[in-house]
C-alpha cells in the first residue's frame, strides 16, 4: 500500500487500553469519518468539538451496540489534520468489539496500523518526528523524570533547537551562494571570512551538545547499572535484595548465572535497569564463555558498574573485577558478616575507585546506605539540564553527521568555495532530517512502528 493510497483511507482503532473498563475510546481519522457515525446512529452530526449522547447500532442488522458519548472534530483543526470521531464507549469487550466489526463492514474504512494517527499528524504537518517521538515517549513513561522529558519535547524543545540551528546554517549558506553566484555584484567584502567564524562557533555548539554523558537516551530507555564480579561474589543475591525478590538462582556453584538477568527501578524517579551478569573468570564450557562475553559487553555500554569483591578476599582484588573500576564504577566489598570486624583501611582502596561501600546485602541498614548511593549517582547523571537532551540514536547520528559536514566546511573555506558551501548544505540536511524537514520518507516506518495501535 502507498502513503497516498494509505491517507485516502479512513482509519479506525480502539485508543483506549484493551480489556474490561469503564469507558473505552474508539477513534476513526479519515474523509469517511463523519459518515461512518452517521451511519452508526440514524442522525445529523452533533456540534463540532461538542460531545453529545447517541445511540450506536449496526448499520447491516439494526442491533443496538451501545449509548455512547461522541465528539467530532473537522479538519484541519484536529490532531491528524482530517475530520476526526471519538467515540466514548462503556468498555466492555462486547460493546467494544460490536463497533469495530461494524466499522470494519463499512466501505472505505479500515483498522489502523500501530501509529498511523501519529504518522498521519506529521505527515498533515502538525507534528515534526520529534515531537511525534515525544508523545509515544510520554504513552509509555514509566516515572516522573520519564514524563517531564517526553512532555518538554512534545511541547517542541529539541525542534525548536535543532531548527534554530538548522536556519543559522542556511542564512549562513545563503551568503555563501552570494559569494559563489555574484562575485561582481558589489556585496560587501569579506562575506565569506565573516560566515567562517559564525559556522565554527556553531560547529562547537553542536559538539558540546553531544557530549552528553547519553542523558536523554539514559532517561528515555533507562540508566543502566550493571554488577560485575567473579562468581560467588554475590552478584545474584544483591540483584535479588535490591530486586526485593527472587529474581536470579543463587548457589554456591560457580556459574549458575549464565546469561544477563535485568530488572527495571524506579530510582528517584528515574529508571534504571539493573542487570545481572556471569561470574568474570576464565569459562568452563561453550554456554558460560558465552555468558561472559555477554557480561563483558553489558559492562562496556554500562552507564555505572557494581563492581563487587568478597570482604573475606580483600584487600586483594582480583584482576577480572580490577579492570572494571573507573570512575564509572562503584566499588562494592560483599559478604561482610562472614568476617567479623570488617573493615576497610583507605590506602587499600585503589587510586581509580572514587566511591565504595562494605555491605551484607542480608543487612536492610546497608541496602539502604546502597540505595542512597546509586540514588545519587543516577541523580548526578540524569540532572536536567536549561538545553533539552536528545533522546535518541537516530537525532545522535544524525548531528554526528552534521558536525562532520561542518568540519570538511572548515577544511574547503578558503580552498574551494563550492565544495565549502556544499558542505554547509549537506549539514542543514542533516539537521532537518531529525525533525523531517528533508529525506525522511524511508525511515518513517521506523520511527512510527513502535507505537502503539490508536495513537
Amino acid at each position: 500500500m502507498t502513503s497516498t493510497d494509505a491517507i485516502s483511507d479512513t482509519i479506525f482503532a480502539l485508543s483506549s487500553g484493551s480489556g474490561v473498563a469503564g469507558v473505552a475510546v474508539v477513534r476513526l481519522s479519515g474523509a469517511s469519518s463523519f459518515n461512518a457515525l452517521m451511519q452508526l446512529t440514524s442522525k445529523v452530526l452533533p456540534k463540532i468539538r461538542m460531545a453529545a449522547v447517541r445511540e450506536l447500532k449496526d448499520p447491516s442488522s439494526g442491533a443496538r451496540l451501545d449509548q455512547a458519548l461522541v465528539i467530532c472534530f473537522e479538519s484541519p483543526s484536529s490532531f491528524t489534520g482530517e475530520d476526526i470521531v471519538e467515540l466514548h464507549l462503556h468498555g466492555g469487550r462486547s460493546v467494544v468489539s460490536g463497533i469495530l466489526e461494524a466499522l470494519s463492514a463499512m466501505p472505505g474504512l479500515r483498522p489502523a496500523e500501530p501509529g498511523e494517527f501519529s504518522r498521519r499528524a506529521f505527515e498533515q504537518g502538525k507534528l515534526d518526528l520529534t515531537e511525534a517521538e515525544g508523545l509515544n515517549d510520554l504513552i509509555h513513561a514509566q516515572t516522573a523524570a520519564q514524563r517531564e522529558q517526553a512532555l518538554r519535547q512534545m511541547d517542541g524543545a529539541l525542534k525548536d533547537l535543532y531548527e534554530g540551528w538548522r536556519a543559522r546554517l542556511v542564512g549562513h549558506l545563503a551568503h555563501l551562494e552570494a559569494d559563489i553566484d555574484f562575485p561582481d555584484e558589489g556585496l560587501p567584502e569579506g562575506v565569506a571570512g565573516a560566515v567562517l567564524p559564525e559556522i565554527l562557533r556553531l560547529k562547537e555548539n553542536l559538539t558540546q551538545y553531544l557530549v552528553d554523558g547519553r542523558r536523554g537516551e539514559a532517561l528515555r530507555d533507562g540508566f543502566r547499572i550493571v554488577i560485575l564480579g567473579e562468581p560467588n561474589a554475590g552478584k545474584s543475591t544483591l540483584l535479588n535484595a535490591l530486586a526485593k525478590s527472587d529474581v536470579a538462582i543463587v548457589s554456591e556453584e560457580k556459574g549458575t548465572t549464565r546469561d544477563v538477568i535485568e530488572v527495571s527501578l524506579d530510582l528517584g524517579g528515574y529508571p534504571v535497569r539493573l542487570i545481572d551478569t556471569a561470574g568474570l573468570r576464565e569459562g568452563e564450557g561453550a554456554i558460560e564463555k558465552e555468558g561472559i562475553r555477554r557480561a563483558r559487553l553489558k559492562a562496556e555500554d554500562a552507564d555505572l558498574r557494581l563492581v563487587l569483591v568478597r570482604a573475606d578476599e580483600w584487600p586483594v582484588l582480583p584482576k577480572m573485577a580490577t579492570e572494571w573500576l573507573d570512575e564509572r564504577a562503584l566499588l562494592v566489598v560483599t559478604q561482610k558478616d562472614r568476617v567479623p570486624m570488617f573493615h576497610v583501611e583507605h590506602h587499600e582502596v585503589p587510586e581509580a575507585v572514587s566511591d565504595y561501600i562494605v555491605m551484607s546485602a542480608n543487612e536492610d541498614a546497608d541496602l539502604s546506605i546502597l540505595f542512597s548511593k546509586l540514588e545519587d549517582h543516577v541523580t548526578i547523571a540524569m540532572a536536567p539540564r536549561e538545553v533539552p537532551s536528545l533522546t535518541r540514536v537516530r537525532h545522535r547520528r544524525a548531528l554526528e553527521e552534521c558536525v562532520e559536514h561542518l568540519s570538511r566546511f572548515e577544511e574547503n573555506a578558503g580552498i574551494d568555495a563550492v565544495l565549502a558551501a556544499e558542505d554547509v548544505r549537506m549539514a542543514a540536511r542533516s539537521l532537518g532530517r531529525i525533525t523531517g524537514r528533508v529525506g525522511v520518507e524511508d525511515m518513517l516506518d521506523v520511527v512510527f512502528s513502535d507505537f502503539c495501535i490508536g495513537k
